[in-house]
């Protein structure tokens, strides 16, 4: 009777560590494709600028183009880090350490690793600040 237990823990838990897969992987590819989007969005803002002499500070166009580029740029980098925050979550998944808080080592609420699959935190550790090394014992 132990092993059938056991059985059903283990195909729980092999069916947990597939959503996850899949929802980290899911939200990988839609960040890729976002990335790619605004990686051609900034190479035409500076393709457009290079065609004519923008001066930022004395054009009234310039300042608009200015925050534009930024503005893209700003969008690019935070996805480029949302790709590794989910690289990270992959390697903790396969590591057998995926939804353990890195605050506090509890548990991650399932509720919040399925709107945040790369969450490194519990709730109750997100709100108290920046992770710290996990409490032993």
């Amino acid at each position: 009777m132990g092993e059938v237990s056991r059985y059903g823990r283990d195909e729980r838990r092999s069916s947990v560590f597939a959503t996850a897969r899949a929802r980290l992987a899911a939200d990988r590819a839609d960040t890729l494709e976002r990335t790619s989007a605004l990686g051609r969005d900034f190479d035409g803002i500076v393709a457009a600028n290079a065609l004519v002499a923008v001066d930022d500070e004395h054009d009234p166009e310039g300042a608009s183009t200015a925050f534009e580029r930024a503005h893209v740029a700003s969008l690019l980098a935070r996805a480029r880090e949302h790709l590794e925050e989910l690289d990270r979550a992959l390697e903790r998944l396969e590591r057998g350490v995926y939804g353990r808080c890195e605050g506090c080592g509890g548990t991650i609420a399932p509720e919040r690793l399925e709107i945040r699959p790369a969450a490194t935190t519990c709730i109750r550790c997100a709100r108290s600040g920046p992770p710290t090394a996990p409490r032993s014992g």
